[in-house]
């Protein structure tokens, strides 16, 4: 006879109701507590203070506030963006995410004009491959004899410094000036330090850590120098050796603007300059920049062209021991394939979105932005929206939507022929909306004939920060917390 099966409910009921019993013991417990005497020591000046006594029941989700302020929001948020989604045409797209879950999005694998937007790929994959520590360096060699007077040459040898300054240099954009810059002027004085009283010879500029393309292939002629370039392993306030006389040689024209350095201090040394590599290899002395975050930030902020650049063959120099635009951008695209950005549509020429020949998609650019965060350096590095100095200082003013609040990379390109629209052009916008309870993430590439114009742009960079600022001002996790 089988043996005799059991009921097995009531064992059932208990299971349920052990835990049941023991929040509800913890509760009992919870509200029965009375508030503790504080006490305070003789001679204190502190009052004796009695905490309040929280309202909020124990089990309460305001025990989560910023939990509780994402979802609480989130809902309205989804509701008001399809009239962002609408007003994008299928030239170009745009993806919206909260703490990395994307809840809006339009064409996300359209190849598109990426614009100064690919800078946000290179300071990501430089923060990684070079390392938050990093630093340039520039050196001064030669041979110092008797009485500080150096025998030939001093070399002037370039450390790819992209912000290496003269303090009167304002950059070639007076709305967005170079800063976290690397003052030259130290360096001068670090060579007068070490006892340097003379040179026979002249100051001699040491290009050789990068390549001699000093421009894209793929740039057109009303961009070099005027936007991008010379890119060198030597650059002095961006082959500006005066405000009013530009370099013809980068490498030249830094050794002149040293020459006049130690002149001005009491060197003893021969007028001009000239390029080229050092014969020495004593280092009199050296000057570093800030640490790559600095670096980054001013290169991001100010969209600077030729840090970008330069950082670019610097990534190549650290990988291959070639200092080329072409193994830097081997690096970004290995570097991006490692972290699983997907690569479809995906075509870089330059590290500073300059080229019309790059191409992004909105997915992987979303892609590079939730690898990071807005917490990180890349993200502490972007414009802030309406903070002088940046390229987000006109498009998000104080008293707009989201002023004060984003932080973003912004990418312009008109493609104009003649004055008239041609080609299509870009206006992109890429980066993070803080939370109380985490970020947005969001990327808008528009492209199109004259889309870099105002009229054209705005009406949606403008919709986008209404419906974006309404949720950042929502309810936050404070408001929510327990009372």
């Amino acid at each position: 006879m089988p043996p005799r099966r059991r009921n097995p409910y009531p064992a059932l009921v208990i299971f349920a109701l052990v835990p049941a019993l023991a929040l509800g013991s913890i509760w009992r417990v919870a509200d029965s507590l009375q508030p503790a005497e504080v006490n305070v020591a003789l001679g204190s000046s502190a009052p004796a203070v009695t905490p309040g006594v929280m309202t909020t029941p124990l089990l309460s989700v305001r025990r989560a506030p910023a939990v509780l302020s994402v979802a609480a929001n989130e809902a309205a948020l989804v509701a008001a963006l399809p009239q962002l989604v609408d007003t994008i045409d299928d030239s170009s797209c745009v993806a919206i995410a909260v703490n990395g879950k994307q809840i809006a999005g339009k064409n996300d694998d359209l190849s598109l004009r990426p614009a100064s937007t690919v800078k946000l790929l290179v300071a990501a994959v430089a923060l990684e491959v070079l390392g938050p520590d990093f630093v340039y360096t520039t050196e001064v060699h030669g041979e110092v004899g008797e009485n500080g007077v150096v025998a030939g040459d001093l070399f002037l040898v370039g450390g790819g410094d992209p912000v290496l300054s003269s303090s009167w240099w304002n950059g070639p954009n007076p709305n967005y000036p170079p800063f976290n810059v690397t003052q030259i002027e130290r360096l001068a004085d670090a060579v007068v330090a070490a006892g340097v009283r003379a040179v026979q010879g002249q100051v001699v500029g040491d290009a050789s850590r990068y390549d001699d393309e000093w421009y894209s292939p793929t740039w057109t002629d009303d961009l070099k120098f005027v936007e991008g370039g010379p890119i060198s392993g030597l650059l002095v306030n961006d082959s500006r050796e005066s405000l009013t006389v530009a370099a013809n040689d980068p490498a030249q024209g830094a050794a002149r603007v040293f020459t006049a350095l130690l002149k001005e201090r009491g060197v003893f040394i021969n007028d001009g300059g000239s390029a080229g590599a050092s014969a020495s290899s004593t280092t009199i002395a050296q000057v570093q920049s800030n640490p790559l975050p600095l670096v980054l930030a001013e290169m991001l902020t100010t969209s600077d062209n030729n840090t970008a650049e330069m950082i670019l063959k610097e990534l190549g120099l650290a990988k291959s021991g070639s200092g080329t635009r072409l193994d830097g951008l081997a690096v970004v695209e290995a570097t991006l394939e490692d972290w699983g950005v997907p690569m479809d549509g995906v075509t870089l020429v330059d590290g500073s979105g300059l080229s019309d020949d790059n191409r992004l998609t909105c997915a992987a650019l979303m892609a590079v932005l939730q690898h990071g965060s807005v917490t990180d350096y890349v993200g502490q590095g972007l414009a802030i929206g309406g903070k002088p100095g940046g390229t987000l200082a006109d498009a998000f003013a104080e008293g707009q939507p989201l002023s004060g609040i984003i932080r973003a990379k912004t990418g312009t390109l008109y493609n104009y022929q003649d004055g008239v629209g041609g080609k299509p052009g870009a206006k992109t916008l890429a980066g993070y909306i803080p939370l109380d309870g985490g970020e947005v993430e969001f990327v808008l590439m528009l492209n199109g004939p004259q889309i870099a114009e105002q009229a054209n742009y705005r009406p949606i960079w403008d919709l986008f920060a209404t419906i974006l600022g309404d949720y950042a001002s929502a309810p936050s996790a404070s408001d929510l917390a327990p009372r």
